[in-house]
């Protein structure tokens, strides 16, 4: 009996154990799967400078995404102005399609005259503020001549940026059946479709190349037409401007989205002390008695809250590191063995306070500079790039990027190694030449006394 009870008591104490043991780890996984809670479909926080995602929820799952499709129609336009192809001035003259789209009140619209003209810049305004619906058709009929054209160029430039898991079917993010019999592209009922990944990738990618668009974005209300009888006074739609019901500290864009099958969605980005992120949340649930509106908002501080108050840019790795037993390549026909090699660049990451100390640098050297045993040959250049150097977590957790691994800077010589003369290869050879038979010579004297 004594035995028996013993036994009970060491099982006992065992399965204690490995309940404290598996429970730590139980607790770790569930909050890497939703560490915030958001209550959406899906959502992805990134740093923008970097594309560190930060949070992430589904970020992979194809959804509606309604009106954040103007962020695609904002970019081909401004890329456009840019290249001077299309100017803020050019005078648009409204075709029956766009009339009738903007006379849809049902919609979120600026009515436009069927014989009026309206130059670029007040049609990207009442885009880019009110998200209106027939202006942004009348936007992509100047830049290709027809929706249908501008939805190609629309798919082509999400390939072109590297966007996966998107299918553009109208400028607009309407469903199809919205467009009056005019939809030219998908089928009827068909509306735009990315996942949040992708989503976060294009704003990243219009704030980097067209930082210009925050300019607008930001606009808390304008009047459409001021002055004239056509005018009409136009909140954002984005009421987390500092200035609208919603606001929220360094908000300045970015754009909403709302149909019945892409839900209540919006691309936010907050700027403090010189952080920026961006944040996607698409059919966001919730929203109290405010309901379906204000649910994007709640969803979107979640993210923008656990970003400004747990994330910082840190150095990682300074400028000139070396790293430990690398700190240089052999050299094969140089004046010397051997070059030094180093970080040509200091490694910032956004990382959450204090866990700095949770990375470790990587060095890759290129494969294709050595020869069989592993040896640059000279001449080296004081400069030249011989690899490159990047961060992992000591943890084993992937660092993950919208992009590809931005925490990689060049590794390069820090000192030039010169090709040796034709004597001094010689008399190496010659010494490499009576090193090996020297050791031929002890080899065989070893085996008569073994």
């Amino acid at each position: 009996m004594r035995r028996k009870g013993y036994r009970k008591v060491v099982a006992s104490f065992l399965v204690l154990i490995m309940v404290l043991g598996i429970l730590p780890n139980v607790h770790k996984a569930s909050a890497k799967e939703d560490i915030l809670n958001i209550n959406a479909d899906a959502a992805i926080l990134v740093d923008a400078e970097s594309g560190r995602v930060l949070y992430g929820k589904n970020i992979d799952k194809v959804l509606g995404i309604a009106s954040m499709s103007k962020m695609m129609t904002e970019y081909l336009l401004l890329e456009a102005i840019d290249e001077g192809r299309v100017s803020w001035d050019q005078e648009y003259a409204v075709s029956e399609y766009v009339w009738k789209v903007s006379h849809d009140t049902a919609l979120s619209n600026v009515p436009l005259r069927r014989d009026g003209t309206y130059s670029i810049k007040e049609l990207f305004e009442a885009m880019t503020i009110y998200s209106a619906n027939g202006a942004t058709i009348a936007i992509a009929e100047t830049i290709a001549g027809s929706e249908k054209n501008f939805v190609q160029m629309m798919n082509e430039k999400a390939e072109e940026l590297g966007l996966e898991d998107y299918k553009f079917v109208n400028s607009s993010g309407l469903n199809n059946k919205d467009l009056k019999g005019y939809h030219s592209t998908g089928n009827e009922d068909e509306e735009n479709v990315m996942s949040a990944r992708a989503t976060a990738k294009l704003a990243t990618t219009l704030l980097t190349d067209f930082p210009q668009v925050l300019e607008t974005a930001s606009i808390p209300r304008k009047t459409f037409r001021e002055g004239t009888e056509d005018k009409i006074d136009m909140e954002n739609w984005n009421w987390m401007l500092p200035e609208l019901v919603y606001g929220y500290e360094g908000v300045d864009g970015l754009k909403t989205g709302t149909t019945d099958f892409a839900g209540s969605s919006f691309t936010g980005t907050a700027e403090r002390d010189g952080k920026r992120y961006v944040t996607v949340v698409m059919n966001a649930k919730g929203g109290g008695d405010s309901g379906y509106n204000q649910a994007r908002f709640d969803e979107t501080k979640k993210m923008f809250d656990y970003a400004f108050s747990n994330f910082d840019k840190k150095e990682i790795v300074p400028a000139g590191y070396q790293v430990k037993d690398k700190e240089k390549l052999a050299v094969e026909k140089g004046k010397e063995n051997a070059v030094a090699i180093e970080s040509k660049e200091a490694i910032t990451l956004t990382v959450k306070n204090g866990e700095e100390e949770n990375y470790q640098p990587k060095l890759v050297i290129n494969e294709d500079l050595l020869n069989d045993q592993g040896q640059l040959t000279a001449p080296v250049k004081k400069g030249d790039v011989v690899g490159y150097l990047t961060v992992e977590d000591k943890d084993g957790n992937a660092i993950e990027f919208l992009n590809a691994n931005q925490t990689r800077v060049d590794v390069i010589a820090s000192e030039s190694v010169e090709k040796a003369n034709w004597f001094v290869l010689s008399m190496r050879g010659v010494g490499g030449f009576f090193g090996d038979v020297w050791d031929s010579v002890a080899s065989t004297v070893k085996g008569w006394f073994s």
